[in-house]
């Protein structure tokens, strides 16, 4: 099988992928053609039908898995997948794990060591809101290990979640040692806790979607939800702690354009803001270059990063 991440410009294929998004659409002319999302574990391609009353263009839905023949071209700076032929496949003819990116990272070593982190927070408040989440919720926690992070930004892949938590944590965790005045309970709280939300605004992969919940609410206001509802599940919650915790949820984005409905205005929060940005961005980064050549210098422009990205000469 030919990966998505090995074609190229002028790339012909023949290979089977995953649906993930199949849409009739109209060309400014009036001509109807399809536009196809395909995916595999390592990324997505658009493609397009430009045919689709064509004899080689079968029956297939979203979430099929169709085995595709047609060629690759360059479009405003990205691949496109032009299919001439399309057939839906049986149960045999692929390994459903070639379909769905996962992490390279150990699931279950993320998960100790968030339960490491959870063992080192004193306030009791704050450690049984955590216990409430990664060790009395079965369901929670089932959702989180496969969650992931994003649709397409980053850490878009199955353990996304987990593995963006622990390095925002892990991050949390050095500024606590640097910046000794920071409330180290706190934020290493909210850092376990800030995305929670996704494990309901994103549906569970092949499709990795978003929910309607996601789509009306967004994992900010999810989230501050399931926290709310723990919260109010534990005795004697202080309410200011209680508020500090919600806030630093609402805030973490940093900018209300970026959809934090608050600015940070606690230490916690902007910490929790910086640690945030950092492993989305970098992690970004990283999936970029990874797209790339190996001996490709400059790879393109990375629109959410809002530069053209380059990779470090040996």
């Amino acid at each position: 099988m030919r990966f998505i991440q090995d074609l190229n410009d002028g790339s012909n294929v023949r290979d089977i992928y995953l649906c993930k998004k199949r849409v009739p659409m109209v060309t400014k002319n009036g001509k109807a053609y399809e536009s196809v999302t395909l995916q595999d574990k390592t990324g997505t391609i658009d493609a397009k039908i430009w045919d689709p009353d064509s004899m080689g263009i079968g029956e297939f839905d979203e979430l099929d898995y169709v085995e595709v023949t047609g060629n690759v071209v360059s479009f405003q700076g990205h691949l496109q997948l032009n299919i001439r032929q399309a057939r839906k496949c049986s149960p045999g003819e692929y390994d459903p794990g070639d379909y769905v990116p996962v992490s390279d990272k150990n699931i279950d070593d993320m998960m100790r060591a968030i339960g490491r982190y959870i063992d080192t927070v004193e306030n009791e408040y704050l450690n049984r809101l955590l216990r409430a989440f990664f060790e009395e919720d079965e369901a929670f926690v089932k959702d989180f290990r496969v969650s992931s992070a994003a649709k397409s930004v980053h850490h878009g892949f199955v353990g996304g979640l987990c593995e963006h938590t622990l390095g925002v944590t892990n991050l949390c965790h050095s500024y606590c040692r640097i910046y000794p005045y920071i409330n180290r309970d706190l934020l290493i709280t909210v850092a376990l806790l800030h995305d929670v939300g996704k494990t309901r605004e994103l549906s569970q992969f092949p499709r990795n979607d978003y929910t309607e919940s996601g789509q009306f609410l967004g994992h900010i206001i999810i989230g501050l939800q399931m926290v709310d509802a723990k919260i109010a599940q534990i005795p004697g919650f202080p309410p200011i702690l209680a508020d500090e915790v919600r806030h630093c949820i609402l805030a973490h984005h940093g900018e209300m354009e970026y959809g934090s409905p608050k600015k940070p205005a606690i230490v916690e929060a902007m910490a929790l803001h910086f640690a945030d940005n950092t492993d989305a961005k970098l992690e970004i980064f990283r999936e970029t270059l990874a797209t790339g050549q190996p001996d490709a210098g400059w790879i393109g422009y990375q629109g959410f990063l809002g530069s053209n990205i380059r990779k470090t000469e040996v």
